[in-house]
């Protein structure tokens, strides 16, 4: 049987278009605020593990210098994911199942600003046919649109939608790095910058960083007056070929959906890792979501989009979403590679 596990403090940095001091140094900040809203010493967290990306910093191991962000020790309790801080979540829900261990902080960080991604990026493709073309996340996310429109899934006018959406939902998010009141109309009077995704299409290039801090049943009780459930947690992927999948549908995402037995009906709120507006209509479909559950409330990655943080932010958020009062069961979706590739879905619920 399950260990019940808890996020018990979260804390996020705002999305920088440029953040100009060092990554170790916003890890830092929001750990001290986790330190601090949970009356916990440092030295007693049990167990640490980031996520981040080499590629980014264009160094070997660069992540080894932010673990004087978070403090981690002994070493040993130390652990590293070169993903999203969502994923190096799902290793500290089973880090805990364990049983040894109480606690886990998770952390995800990125600093895109000091590269430029649509030459980073396509690095990290396959080596064969991707990489050599140079087949960026953009070019991707034009690729999956296409198929959306071809495909009758969608139209312009739906991703405008989502655009318009969302960008005015940002509005109230003070960690939003884009946010205006702007129509659909108005988006689609846009220029393409690649058809038949306009700008406002992708997300902003972005600096910033997330963490939460989890534990176990009786300790998340002990820590927090109101704990976030985590009810389930899955992720599953697709090939990296992009011509040996459909574009306009997400096998991965509706698979770990029925693994965790997610009724749409059941969910408040969803924070979706909508990178690009067609992925909320590809998600969107694979989940089921209907008129009951309110979608990226905070404006999601359309509206800041720090790589490497981005999935769990959208866990933070949901969470943030749960805490207020705001909604009782919600659910966090986080992805990673090239139009959905991979998806990890967070089911939440509110401590009853």
């Amino acid at each position: 049987m399950a260990e019940d596990i808890a996020i018990v403090a979260f804390a996020q940095t705002p999305s920088y278009r440029k953040y100009h001091d060092s990554e170790p140094s916003m890890i830092m900040s929001l750990v001290e605020q986790i330190d601090k809203e949970v009356d916990i010493d440092r030295y007693d967290i049990d167990f640490t593990i980031a996520g981040s990306c080499d590629y980014l910093s264009g160094r070997a191991f660069a992540f080894i210098a932010n673990v004087d962000g978070y403090g981690a020790w002994p070493p040993v309790y130390e652990s590293h994911v070169e993903m999203d801080g969502a994923w190096a979540l799902y290793e500290a829900y089973v880090r805990l199942q364990l049983g040894d261990i109480d606690t886990a902080l998770i952390v995800g960080s990125g600093k895109s600003s000091p590269g430029k991604p649509l030459e980073i990026f396509p690095l990290q493709t396959d080596p064969y046919v991707s990489a050599p073309l140079g087949v960026d996340p953009v070019s991707a996310a034009g690729l999956q649109a296409r198929a959306l429109l071809e495909s009758g899934k969608a139209t312009e006018r739906d991703f405008a939608e989502v655009v318009s959406r969302s960008r005015r939902d940002g509005l109230s998010n003070p960690y939003a790095q884009v946010a205006k009141d702007i129509d659909a109309d108005t988006l689609l009077k846009e220029p393409y910058c690649a058809s038949p995704l306009r700008k406002h299409d992708l997300p902003p290039i972005s600096d910033g960083a997330s963490a939460m801090l989890i534990a176990r049943g009786d300790k998340a009780r002990e820590l927090c007056d109101n704990p976030i459930w985590i009810r389930g947690i899955d992720h599953r992927m697709e090939s990296h070929h992009l011509g040996l999948r459909d574009l306009s549908d997400s096998p991965s995402t509706r698979i770990a959906a029925k693994s965790l037995g997610v009724d749409p009906a059941s969910l408040d709120v969803a924070e979706l890792c909508v990178r690009y507006s067609p992925e909320e209509i590809v998600l969107r479909q694979a989940l089921q979501l209907g008129d009951n559950t309110r979608i990226n409330p905070s404006g999601g990655p359309l509206c800041g989009h720090p790589v490497m943080s981005t999935g769990l932010t959208r866990v933070v958020e949901a969470a943030r979403y749960i805490r207020n009062g705001d909604a009782g069961r919600g659910l966090a979706h986080a992805a990673s590679g090239a139009a959905l590739q991979h998806n990890l879905l967070c089911v939440l619920e509110g401590d009853s």
